[in-house]
């Protein structure tokens, strides 16, 4: 019997460093390669007032599509996309393809793994294999069970930094052919566009390689401690959230890529400071798998709705939104996002407060204008970090484990940032609000020569 796979790619737009495409490639004898456009859900959609993904993210989606387009041709084989993230049309897709085998990632979101779940519930006799190889572990590497996973990121780490992490690369250079029945629409491969050391943020595997190579062929991961929380400057912090957060490129590629910059020119507290944010990154993971919809608040009593901003809550969340909030550092740090689909880590700290503590806004509200704006929206680093700072994210677990009263709920601590002090410590000349306060049709122009 002929062996048909179906591999789903959701947040591993990749080739490289695939290890269960690797294997879908030794299992089958034709294969279905399909991708779903990431989409903003009805729940982003109400909570952000936004009815669909920023053009900078959808920009980034769109060139990281395109690519992977591009190294699947290369290899013989199509990228069939499929209009809606629904079980209906993966099962019609499985039944008319006669579908044998079904290859997708592991996913630490509650959607995207009902989406899973609900297709084997109608396609019984589907052969499932998945992996969570868009993390540095997976999960029976840990010394604890997923159920015990720490409260603190720090208590996670110091059981976790210290386990191997497997750095061996995998190149495919054979997928079997797509099935000749197979009549859906599929991306058309789009000549290789020209990149340069000048372009920071082209979506994509080679964009992101290609990013890799550079930075750690100059000496940044050596200072990297001292500039990470730089409002600005391409050199200042790794950039390589954009392109994690699809899976054009994977952890463990990044970790290699570390561990041959430390061999060569020697390791220090900024190179382990990388490491350490990757762990930062993982922990967000594990806690969004086993958080589930909690962590978005879907289950809780003070769920926003539709009517959760009246006239004055709602007219300071468009202020917030547009950077006219009259915090200058905030407005700074959210015209350059609106202008690039990109913010500093200390600038979404300092917008995120806020927004919480000084305009006194649910925090999911942000927390879902960032997820349509940001290229490097990743749905458990953007959640777990604004529940972080709302002082919710152990509060979340605790209420969906049901062991800790209210009371104890009570104690999360929220992180509250003087904008004031704050200013002072990373734009003490001003430089940084300067530039986002110049008008802004033409801070816009010039970033985007800048950034794309």
């Amino acid at each position: 019997m002929k062996k048909i796979g179906l591999y789903l790619f959701t947040n591993d737009l990749r080739i490289n460093d695939n290890t269960l495409l690797h294997q879908a490639s030794q299992l089958v004898d034709e294969l279905l390669c399909i991708v779903v456009e990431p989409r903003l859900s009805t729940y982003s959609v109400r909570l952000s007032q936004e009815q669909e993904n920023g053009a900078h993210r959808h920009l980034f989606i769109e060139q990281a599509i395109d690519d992977l387009a591009l190294s699947l041709a290369r290899l013989g084989q199509r990228l069939f996309v499929l209009e809606r993230n629904t079980s209906e049309d993966l099962v019609q897709l499985v039944k008319s393809q006669q579908v044998t085998h079904f290859f997708a990632s592991s996913h630490c979101a509650h959607g995207e793994r009902q989406l899973i779940k609900d297709t084997l519930t109608q396609c019984p006799g589907l052969f499932l294999s998945q992996q969570h190889h868009t993390t540095l572990f997976e999960s029976d590497a840990f010394p604890f069970e997923l159920t015990k996973l720490p409260r603190s990121f720090t208590k996670f780490r110091l059981q976790v930094e210290r386990l191997e992490i497997n750095t061996e690369g995998s190149v495919i250079a054979y997928l079997p052919p797509a099935p000749q029945t197979a009549t859906y629409p599929y991306r058309k491969p789009i000549l290789e566009p020209e990149v340069s050391d000048t372009v920071d943020y082209v979506g994509g595997e080679t964009a992101g390689l290609i990013h890799l190579e550079n930075y750690f062929s100059n000496d940044y991961a050596g200072t990297y401690k001292q500039t990470r929380n730089a409002l600005d400057g391409i050199e200042n912090s790794t950039k390589f959230s954009p392109w994690l957060a699809l899976g054009c490129v994977s952890p463990t590629t990044i970790y290699r890529h570390l561990k041959q910059f430390e061999a060569h020119r020697g390791a220090n507290d900024s190179t382990y400071w990388i490491y350490f944010e990757l762990l930062w990154r993982e922990y967000f993971y594990w806690k969004c798998l086993t958080l589930g919809t909690s962590l978005f608040g879907r289950f809780s009593n003070d769920l926003p709705n539709e009517h959760s901003l009246d006239t004055t809550s709602g007219s300071s969340f468009v202020n917030w939104k547009s950077g006219n909030t009259n915090y200058p550092i905030v407005d700074a740090c959210m015209r350059q996002l609106n202008a690039t689909g990109y913010m500093s880590n200390r600038g979404r700290q300092l917008v995120a407060s806020c927004l919480i503590h000084e305009l006194g806004i649910d925090w999911r509200h942000g927390a879902a204008y960032f997820e349509s704006q940001l290229i490097d929206y990743d749905v458990a680093s953007n959640w777990g970090n604004w529940a972080y700072i709302a002082g919710a994210l152990n509060s979340q677990a605790a209420q969906n484990a049901n062991k800790q009263n209210a009371a104890n709920q009570s104690q999360s601590k929220s992180r509250h940032f003087d904008l004031v002090k704050q200013t002072e410590m990373y734009d003490p000349e001003h430089a940084f609000i300067n530039k986002w306060h110049r008008d802004d049709k033409a801070s816009a122009s010039i970033l985007y020569q800048d950034v794309i």
